[in-house]
């Protein structure tokens, strides 16, 4: 079935809990109809995109869902787990956890450039992936995938890159891609309509690796702990400040590198955790917001007093350009 690839001039933008919900009854149907009594597999990562389109296609087939959560040992902190909760636990979804970790951090292991480190963690999710796909081969005939409407226009029609493409040809599937029409805030809206928790739908841009380009350099599995700890605690307070939704993105990284301090009288040779914030209409440019003094200091106290190994907090203030939003 030929899916339009371009958005009809006539499309209300969905603003409003009505229009998402009058278009979650119009996608039901059409899925119920596209999909009939197949099985669909989804990789569902979590964010915002994938998220919508499993709470969609439960609505529409229920258990025909397959949805595949690969945890690579590189999310934030509480994310595959509040993916479990939501969609297993809430929603009854037929979830298949791959608890890949190990996989993941054995392949990075002493591998410190940028590229083949996104290029390592890009290949092997697929091979996790395809994996889980041959168990179910027999029984599946559709993929559903994330694609939203900005994908298909920076592809210039072709399927998006950041979705389970990669698949070998022995595995094809129907394509099932129910928000390819939608932007962003409009699949924001639908999430909503379909009872997706607000941290969900509201999820930050959040990379395909993961923390892996935000531990910087070879990951040491003391320094992804370290950072997904700090990361945490800038999350947290930011949230409770009402940062939430008003700052684009905020995030801690951690190089490879260490400074020196000094712990309860001894010196301490500990890593560096460097705080960005950054505030953005399209991603292109970018500028850093002025932050409350205080909070600042109660995010460095807490970071230096409940982080292990982390001896110092410094700020990043570079806009983009001249500095990118991540630091690989």
């Amino acid at each position: 079935m030929e899916l339009p690839s371009k958005r009809p001039d006539d499309m209300v933008r969905i603003t409003t809990p009505e229009l998402a919900q009058s278009f979650i009854d119009e996608q039901v149907e059409a899925l119920r109809e596209q999909i009939g009594e197949g099985n669909v597999l989804l990789a569902l990562s979590g964010g915002v995109d994938s998220s919508v389109v499993a709470a969609l296609l439960i609505r529409a087939v229920g258990k025909q869902l397959i949805c595949v959560h690969v945890n690579h040992g590189l999310m934030r902190k509480g994310e595959s787990e509040q993916v479990v909760d939501v969609f297993k636990n809430q929603m009854d979804a037929n979830l298949v956890y791959v608890d890949a970790t190990d996989r993941f951090l054995d392949l990075l292991d002493g591998v410190a450039e940028p590229e083949r480190k996104r290029k390592i963690i890009g290949a092997e999710f697929i091979h996790v992936f395809e994996e889980e796909a041959r168990k179910v081969a027999g029984e599946v005939s559709f993929l559903a995938q994330g694609t939203i409407y900005p994908d298909i226009v920076e592809s210039d029609g072709v399927k998006a890159h950041h979705n389970v493409g990669g698949l070998p040809d022995d595995l094809q599937f129907e394509l099932v891609e129910p928000v390819r029409l939608l932007f962003k805030d409009e699949v924001r809206q639908v999430g909503r309509a379909l009872g997706l928790p607000e941290s969900m739908v509201e999820r930050q841009p959040f990379p395909g690796p993961g923390l892996g380009v935000r531990c910087l350099g070879a990951i040491t599995r003391d320094r992804l702990e370290a950072l997904r700890e700090a990361d945490a605690i800038l999350r947290e307070e930011f949230d409770a400040a009402g940062l939430a939704g008003k700052v684009w993105q905020y995030f801690v990284v951690v190089p490879d590198m260490r400074a020196t301090g000094v712990r309860d009288g001894k010196r301490a040779y500990e890593w560096s955790a460097i705080i960005r914030a950054v505030n953005t209409v399209d991603a292109m440019t970018a500028t850093v917001p002025e932050l409350d003094w205080s909070l600042m200091k109660r995010i460095t106290d807490r970071i230096l007093a409940e982080v292990p190994g982390i001896c110092r907090v410094a700020m990043d203030l570079t806009p983009k350009p001249i500095g990118t939003i991540e630091w690989e």
